[in-house]
């Protein structure tokens, strides 16, 4: 943390204009290094950039951001310069060159803003999802959560555990003196409605689910036309269809956006009881195993055979002599188009009320199971009876609480976060 970084924090080159980034106690070095002068602080002006040699690299726009307030936390140096490859390469040799400067790592700006607390560990993390986001409802759910609307309902709670706390404690330290009395009435009551408030968090749609995709397998016996209709949907010539039986072996995983809703189609082995194919045999069992994680399956054989909750799919009505179904949810034909439409509908439909409302922070693996830990902690206190196990278990839920938002933590759990970033992030 004592080191000043760099990095280029734009796009790849070339590109019309690059941003170079400076963070660290040497940004001014590097200004006085490369540009030869001071600049009045957050305005932007034009500069000569020159190496150690004196030689012109470029004209660019630097701007001084002196700490701590700062994306960082730390003083900061912007430089916009032209964005072609020998331009940005002579830039970070000279910023390399100067000394105690290096080149930064993967997240380590976004990770110094924790560190100088600019942002805490849920924002950072919304951050992430942010950067990655490829679909609008994505993108509304990471800013949600990168702009602190987790970490503020947090931040509320944690004050009205303090004073809980605060209560429990103080009749545990002077319980013998006149002006303290005994647990209040309703005591309880704050305990479980502040549970409730986390139990509302713990079951709304999880985001996972929104990074990952909602995941649609396509099963049936061999033959059933599941290839034909998983290249329809992702209307691309992914699966190999043939009418030889055992064609597919594998799980095929397709990621697409449908009207901006993420999907996950995966099309499977057919599934049947027994093979002579070794190689048939593992693909039917993946199958097996991804209709068990499935979101939602389509089931393109017999009717009433496919698994609890499927939805029972009349494939290839194109086909006279293909076996119908009674009451299908849908009738469709990959070949004609029939009925792909109200199919795409109806999972657009479905999924959207699977994942977070458009705008709404979703919690991830790691935030559900500290809130689930504080929620659990919390309904413990709300059924003792003793006050000594009573502010046990309200600190541990403050604990939970810390570690949410990375008051609490583990370097090797920053290390993994931090490194989902690019370079210059």
């Amino acid at each position: 943390m004592n080191d000043t970084i760099f990095a280029l924090s734009s796009g790849p080159p070339p590109a019309a204009i690059a941003l170079i980034r400076v963070s660290g106690p040497q940004a001014d070095a590097a200004l006085w290094a490369l540009a030869g002068r001071a600049l009045p602080p957050r305005k932007a002006v034009t500069v000569s950039l020159r190496d150690g040699g004196g030689e012109l690299i470029d004209r660019a726009l630097a701007l001084w951001l002196p700490g701590p307030g700062t994306a960082t936390g730390e003083d900061t140096l912007e430089l916009h310069c032209h964005g072609g490859r020998a331009v940005i390469a002579a830039v970070e040799q000279a910023l390399g060159d100067v000394p105690g400067l290096r080149g930064a790592t993967a997240g380590e700006f976004t990770r110094r803003a924790f560190a100088n607390a600019r942002i805490d560990l849920a924002e950072a993390e919304g951050l992430a999802d942010l950067l990655a986001a490829e679909t609008e409802l994505q993108r509304r759910a990471a800013i949600a959560m990168a702009s602190g609307s987790l970490s503020r309902t947090v931040d509320e709670w944690r004050d009205r555990l303090l004073g809980l706390s605060a209560r429990v404690e103080a009749i545990l330290d002077f319980g013998d003196e006149d002006d303290v009395s005994g647990l209040p009435i309703g005591f309880g009551d704050q305990i479980t409605d502040l549970q409730n408030g986390l139990q509302a968090w713990l079951t709304q749609p999880r985001a996972e689910m929104l990074r990952d995709g909602f995941k649609v397998v396509l099963a049936g016996p061999p033959n059933a036309g599941k290839s034909t209709l998983f290249n329809a949907l992702i209307q691309e010539e992914a699966a190999i269809t043939a009418p030889l039986a055992g064609t597919t072996r594998d799980v095929l995983n397709y990621p697409i956006a449908i009207n901006g809703i993420p999907f996950r189609f995966l099309d499977t082995a057919g599934l049947r009881d027994e093979t002579q194919d070794a190689v048939e045999a593992i693909g039917v069992e993946r199958a097996r195993s991804a209709l068990a994680a499935a979101d939602l399956v389509l089931w393109l054989g017999p009717e009433g055979q496919g698994p609890p909750s499927a939805w029972e799919i009349a494939p290839q009505q194109d086909r006279a002599d293909f076996p119908g179904k009674v009451t299908p949810r849908h009738r469709v034909s990959a070949k004609t188009g029939e009925g792909l439409d109200a199919l795409r509908a109806d999972l657009v439909q479905t999924a959207r009320l699977s994942m977070p409302a458009p705008g709404q922070a979703a919690l991830n693996a790691r935030q559900h199971r500290l809130l689930s830990e504080a929620a659990d902690e919390l309904g413990a206190a709300a059924m003792v009876g003793d006050l000594l196990l009573i502010a046990e278990n309200l600190r541990l839920s403050r604990l939970a609480f810390d570690a949410l938002l990375g008051r609490t933590t583990t370097e090797d759990m920053l290390d993994t976060l931090f490194g989902r970033f690019c370079i210059g992030k």
